[in-house]
């Protein structure tokens, strides 16, 4: 009798344990929201779904698609991961030195145009030296079993180095012929993006080895540093080349207000600190104005600031009413801006997206099937993928 009772007891715990872990594996599956089901938003010209690919990533910064596929995403305390079918991996070795602190570390990653053959990927972060930290660009390679980075190099770093912790840009865009443009923020030094010879406030162009290109409006000319393409920028976080027309197109935080797209041509000055269509944080007034003759005006600007953390231009097969706009993930407002445009370029006008939905917005992407990725700059943060509701095809 007692055996029997022991039994049945027995049956009962077993009972529990299975209960008990079967009710875990649900909450799990839940939780993860890369397994929970899209969420479904409305927009003027389509339904929207959006679905996590991944959480539990440290502040994401920068998104790119592999060849087959899958994903690598830089974190901004320095860790570079790869995602494969919603498996974060572990941190791939090899990355740089970053000073990660204020809105320094790592930043973007950028894959050469060749990535297939070469494997070569571009990293921008800030990097520490004498005298505090400043923006630097590396070069490197993926190990073919994605564990490492090869043969890194750096192929630039800014010249003045700061302990300030704030505006060190800096996306990258790879121009046709294999360049590269990226921004870098004026360090929290406003006067720095005037100075021609300081690349501070920049948005710089280089040659895949760190070279300069000929036609750098500075090349062989010492009244500017030979990488800066244009001045007068206060930190250009969002940076895409159209690959219809080759515009360059930038996005840039302002103060309280004032944050820019621009359209930088060579040898241009953008203003800043001269005009912009800010205040000060303590709500004085910055420079002399607006408008002022030898100052480009931005193609659009925000005020007050949503705080765009990326900019890229829409060409793609799923959104076809979206081809040739802007498309922004905003920090601030927690949101995703779409950009309408004109065939000369001009934007007509904006519709907000996510509105609060899924927090900061730091990165947006155009995948190659024509969705949409966004990073969320959170401590467990998320890649999201937009797609096309099936609704509105």
């Amino acid at each position: 009798m007692r055996n029997e009772q022991m039994g049945g007891h027995n049956k009962r715990i077993l009972k529990d344990i299975f209960l008990a872990t079967a009710a875990a594996v649900v909450a799990f599956a839940l939780a993860d929201p890369a397994m929970a089901e899209p969420r479904e938003f409305a927009s003027k010209k389509a339904g929207l779904l959006v679905e996590p690919i991944a959480t539990g990533l440290h502040h994401p910064w920068s998104v790119e698609v592999l060849p087959d596929g899958a994903y690598i995403v830089t974190e901004r305390p320095g860790t570079l991961r790869i995602i494969r079918d919603g498996k974060v991996s572990a941190p791939v070795q090899g990355v740089p030195k970053v000073a990660a602190r204020g809105q320094g570390g790592l930043l973007d990653v950028a894959l050469a145009p060749d990535f297939a053959a070469s494997r070569t990927l571009f990293l921008t972060y800030s990097a520490p030296g004498r005298g505090g930290a400043g923006t630097a660009v590396a070069r490197a390679r993926l190990s073919q079993d994605e564990a490492r980075l090869e043969d890194v190099r750096q192929i630039f770093v800014m010249g003045k180095l700061t302990q300030k912790g704030q505006h060190f840009g800096s996306r990258i865009a790879i121009a046709e012929d294999g360049s590269l443009f990226f921004g870098i923020g004026d360090r929290g030094e406003p006067e720095r993006a005037q100075d021609p010879r300081d690349h501070a406030g920049s948005i710089l162009h280089i040659n895949p080895d760190g070279g300069v290109p000929a036609s750098n409006p500075y090349a062989g000319d010492s009244g500017g540093l030979p990488e800066v393409w244009s001045k007068g920028h206060r930190n250009p976080q969002g940076i895409d080349i159209d690959p219809q027309d080759g515009t360059l197109i930038t996005a840039e935080h302002g103060a309280r207000g004032g944050d820019e797209v621009n359209y930088p041509l060579p040898g241009r000055n953008f203003g800043w600190p001269v005009i912009t269509y800010g205040k000060d944080y303590s709500g004085a007034e910055i420079g002399e104005g607006t408008a002022k003759k030898g100052y480009e005006q931005p193609a659009y600007y925000w005020d007050p600031s949503i705080a765009p953390g990326a900019i890229a231009v829409y060409r793609g097969a799923m959104f076809p009413e979206w081809q040739g706009n802007l498309l922004v993930a905003a920090l601030k407002y927690q949101l995703l801006v779409r950009l309408e445009r004109d065939e000369t370029g001009a934007i007509l006008g904006e519709e907000r997206l996510l509105d609060g939905a899924f927090g900061r917005l730091r990165d947006v992407k155009v995948a190659p099937d024509g969705a949409v990725l966004l990073l969320t700059d959170e401590d467990d943060g998320q890649l999201l993928r937009l797609y096309r509701a099936p609704s509105s095809q």
